[in-house]
Order: structure tokens, then C-alpha cells, then sequence
């Protein structure tokens, strides 16, 4: 029986495709029917060798991709799932998923997918490039702010020449779109500097939850700081970057050609992903997009079987094995963490 729900799932899931024009799905998803009375199977350990798992709610009050002293340690990671239509994939189970470090097979000790709110942190990009695309920009950070969690909170950097915080945190989408309204744009752009500075913001944070999103057009050509430093920070930092990259094709410059992937290797890293605008007027559906990823993560934690304090880059990579009848999934997750010192 469980079989043949999967199989009609992954049979839906083909007729959406072609029909992905008429989907009426406002969310883009696809869910996959919980399996009633499963148990996930864990590989064995010796009695009294671990504390009881976190589940639910529980396992999102620590941050994210660190080490926490609970009753012992314990790394969560968020995750988002797709389908090969780059659609969100809901509804998966502890036991799809596989967690390594450093290619060692870890033990899932918790498994969550609530809603939980987030602090974000709103990049904006207000250099000279952006004059004719400012208004669209505008209007989609405002659709994000509305589709999020009525619990997030907000703070905005506008950057050109230097990063600027133009509204502190906040969970009014009023007091943002008033601020906004008074930015204007103009000279260089200090895009390395304004993530950086994203990312000490963060430890002002209430949510346990952070994310940056970046909303640009191009490559960096004003920063102090270097892509190595900032790349260091990302790492460092248990904060998700999400992007939407307003990209030009012609772009004149070696920095504004580069810009793509350098956006785009900074959302690898913390587990986020970057969106590639085609069209100036899908900004607002992009911003929602966003939006939804953030609100349909699953956090995995486990306890590392290498406890060592020694401060070194270790390596992480969550594979999902799809239920009977679904096609490849995609993940997305950070590539890692830093071990604790002490």
C-alpha cells in the first residue's frame, strides 16, 4: 500500500510537469504523504552512550550548524529539499535522510520541520547599477517581509560605496517600507562589506534561526574586506545567504562578471541558494520563493563521533534517498563547520 502511494505521487508529480503552467499550487511544493508507524533504523551503540534525541520543536532552540552543550553535543543542520522542477519537497521522514562528516556516517539524534521564526537580514544593494531596477527591488523585499513568518524579524543594510544600516531590527513591514522609501542609489558597490557586516549584526539576533538575503546586480568593486575573509566568516557563522542575483549579461567589468559566482559559492557554503533574476518583473514571485524555503526547512541534528576540540574545517553532506516511485532530489545544506576549541 505504501508503495503504491508513492508510485501515484511520483505519477502526479509527471502530469504536474507537463502541466507546470497550469499548476495551482501558489506554494510550488511537493508533499510527500507521511508513512503512518514508521521508525527510522539507526545503527547500533553501546547502551548509555548517548543522550535522549531532540525532536520538534526542541531541536530548533539551539543554532543552527554549532556545537551546543546540551546533555552532550550536538550540530544541527537546516535543509531544503527540491525536485528536479526546482520545486520545494515537504512531507520526507528522519529515516530519508543520511548525514557524514568528514565521509564518516553520523547518527541523526533529532528531526525537525516546524515553522520556527528567523531572523533575516535584508542585503540591498543601492549602487549606481541599480537606478533602474531600484523600484522593483523595493516592492520585492516587500513581498518577502509579508510572506514570512509573522514571528521573524528584519534588519536592512543598504551598501554602495560602504554598507549602511538603514532600520534595525524590526517585525513591522511598515517601518521597513517606510526607510525604504527614502533610499536612493548611487556610486560603487561594497558588496563583500555589507555581508560581512550581516553577519556581526547577527549576534544582536533574538531567533536561533538567521539568514542573510542578498539583493544585487553584480560583483564586488569597493570592499575592504576579501572574499577569503568574508568566505572565513560565512563558515565561521551559523547564518543561512539566500540571493536574488539581478545579473547583466553584458556586464562591463571583470568584478560584475564575476559577481554570479561569487554570490552564488557564498549561498553554497551556509546551505542557502542564490535565484538568477531572468526578468526584472519576477522579482516579487523570486522574493516569495525565498520566502517559502525558509518556512520548509528541516533541521537534522546528530551528535559528531569525533568529539575532538580542535578547531579544525569539518566537512558535512546530507544525502536523501527518495521514498519507492520519486524522482532524484536535490539538497541543499552548509558544506560544513568549524569544531569547537574548547
Amino acid at each position: 500500500m505504501r508503495f503504491l502511494q508513492f508510485l501515484s505521487l511520483a505519477i502526479l508529480a509527471v502530469v504536474g510537469a507537463v502541466q507546470v503552467g497550469a499548476q495551482t499550487d501558489p506554494l510550488n511544493q511537493v508533499h510527500v504523504q507521511p508513512r503512518s508507524g514508521s521508525t527510522a533504523p539507526q545503527p547500533s551503540e553501546p547502551a548509555g552512550a548517548e543522550a535522549p534525541p531532540v525532536t520538534g520543536k526542541a531541536a530548533l532552540n539551539v543554532r543552527p550548524g554549532s556545537f551546543i552543550r546540551l546533555n552532550t553535543d550536538l550540530v544541527l543542520v537546516p535543509v531544503t529539499v527540491t525536485d528536479p522542477m526546482n520545486r520545494l519537497v515537504t512531507g520526507l521522514e528522519q529515516e530519508d535522510f543520511q548525514v557524514f562528516e568528514n565521509n564518516d556516517r553520523q547518527k541523526i539524534s533529532s528531526f525537525a520541520t516546524e515553522d520556527a521564526p528567523v531572523s533575516i537580514g535584508i542585503i540591498f544593494d543601492l549602487s549606481g547599477s541599480m537606478t533602474s531596477k531600484l523600484v522593483r527591488a523595493k516592492e520585492s523585499i516587500l513581498q518577502f517581509i509579508k510572506t514570512a513568518n509573522p514571528e521573524d524579524e528584519f534588519f536592512v543594510i543598504g551598501f554602495n560605496d560602504r554598507p549602511e544600516l538603514i532600520e534595525d531590527f524590526t517585525s513591522s513591514v511598515e517601518d521597513i517600507q517606510a526607510r525604504l522609501a527614502t533610499v536612493h542609489s548611487g556610486h560603487r558597490t561594497a558588496l563583500l562589506d555589507a555581508i560581512y557586516y550581516g553577519i556581526a549584526k547577527m549576534r544582536q539576533a533574538r531567533h536561533q534561526r538567521k539568514a542573510l538575503l542578498v539583493v544585487s546586480d553584480g560583483g564586488d568593486n569597493r570592499s575592504r574586506f576579501t572574499e577569503g575573509e568574508v568566505r572565513a566568516k560565512v563558515r565561521e557563522s551559523d547564518v543561512q545567504i539566500y540571493a536574488m542575483g539581478i545579473f547583466d549579461p553584458y556586464a562591463p567589468t571583470p568584478e560584475e562578471r564575476m559577481g554570479p559566482e561569487l554570490l552564488n559559492s557564498l549561498c553554497e557554503d551556509s546551505g542557502g541558494r542564490m535565484y538568477q533574476v531572468e526578468d526584472i518583473d519576477e522579482l516579487s514571485d523570486i522574493a516569495e520563493k525565498i520566502s517559502t524555503d525558509l518556512r520548509n526547512q528541516y533541521v537534522i541534528g546528530y551528535r559528531p563521533r569525533d568529539l575532538a576540540r580542535d578547531g579544525k574545517w569539518r566537512k558535512l553532506r546530507v544525502k536523501v534517498t527518495p521514498p519507492p516511485g520519486l524522482p532524484p532530489l536535490t539538497v541543499y545544506a552548509r558544506t560544513g563547520y568549524y569544531a569547537p576549541l574548547q
